[in-house]
């Protein structure tokens, strides 16, 4: 019961952190790895509920795909702010570039 709460309290933290503080690009990335970190607890721990041999596979293939996607965000981060220079996703234009 309390693993659930766990699960849903991360996701949705993440979720609302990124609805409500989308002024820098920096919280918006720090946001999506909030959710993705909410998947992998919920993935792993429906893994481990049907305790299937099969699955073990797939947390580890969401936790892949989470470093890749913050190597990624990180990597545009540091592109858009010394192309723009700042982070603020109001100051992003891509007719700019």
């Amino acid at each position: 019961m309390s693993v659930t709460i766990v699960f849903g309290g991360t996701f949705f933290t993440g979720m609302m952190g990124l609805i409500f503080h989308r002024s820098h690009l920096l919280s918006a990335l720090l946001c999506l790895e909030t959710v993705m970190l909410g998947l992998f607890i919920g993935l792993s721990l429906w893994t481990l509920h049907h305790e299937s041999t099969t699955s073990y596979a797939a947390p580890i293939m969401v936790l892949t795909f989470s470093a890749c996607e913050a190597a990624a965000g990180l990597a545009l981060l540091v592109a858009t702010t010394r192309t723009h220079g700042s982070n603020q996703i109001k100051a992003l234009n891509l007719l700019k570039c």
